[in-house]
């Protein structure tokens, strides 16, 4: 009788976890379409699918009701991870794009520190010895081959949604989120006004560079650019977090 019960539970469970892969499908790939945004063309929307379905999955065995997030705010934490996990298990990058994503942002930090106020893109593109077309070529393949991320500021991407029913695992990394989060919005705060909003569109409303092109009447590769030099220049003044 207890064999019977216990195949039968182990039968539920398995139809409860195939339902919760159907019912949310449209969640995975929503955040895949989402990450493709801002990746070159060479990422398959299909293998950030796969990752996100296998994120998924991991959610509905661990998801514990009692800690107060919703299923579907954990089930998306878990997502992307495991989508940026596949992303970087295959860092299609050049190293000199992330020579030059490292060279931007530490001249944004010094022109900053020494003019006392936000510097343009001009004068970041002066520093470099770059004509300003050159400057927003670099800054568009920064963006395309890897978008500085909130997880290169010190902790990670979820950190700036502000939702408040976000999971985290021990008191101190309870928090280490409150702290950065206060730190990251009072930052946000002091960048150019265009900058901001770009940030706030796409962590915040989840829009993606097109969609926020729309917005501000822009192109797309513009929203690119805007975003690419807001992160360089956030990862300047948020040195503190990554050391």
């Amino acid at each position: 009788m207890g064999a019977t019960v216990s195949k039968a539970n182990a039968y539920s469970n398995q139809i409860d976890k195939a339902a919760i892969l159907e019912q949310h499908t449209v969640l995975v790939k929503r955040i895949a379409y989402h990450l493709l945004a801002r990746l070159p063309a060479s990422v398959i929307v299909d293998d950030l699918i796969q990752s996100g379905m296998i994120g998924l999955l991991e959610a509905a065995n661990n998801f514990d009701s009692s800690k107060g997030a919703s299923f579907e705010t954990f089930a998306g934490i878990r997502i992307r991870g495991a989508m940026l996990d596949e992303i970087r298990r295959g860092d299609w990058t050049p190293r000199s794009v992330h020579k030059n994503s490292r060279t931007i942002a530490d001249a944004i930090n010094t022109l900053e520190t020494e003019l006392g106020r936000d510097v343009t893109d001009a004068e970041v593109a002066e520093r470099l010895e770059l004509s300003l077309s050159e400057y927003h070529q670099i800054l568009s393949e920064v963006n395309a081959g890897k978008i500085i991320g909130i997880e290169d500021l010190g902790v990670n991407e979820d950190a700036i949604s502000f939702s408040e029913d976000v999971e985290v695992n021990t008191p101190h990394e309870e928090f280490e989120q409150v702290v950065f989060k206060k730190a990251l919005t009072e930052c946000i705060s002091t960048l150019p006004e265009r900058e901001a909003l770009v940030l706030s569109l796409y962590y915040d409303e989840e829009l993606n560079l097109r969609e926020i092109g729309q917005v501000l009447d822009v192109s797309e590769s513009r929203v690119s650019q805007i975003h690419s030099q807001a992160m360089h220049r956030l990862k300047g003044r948020m040195q503190s977090w990554q050391n």
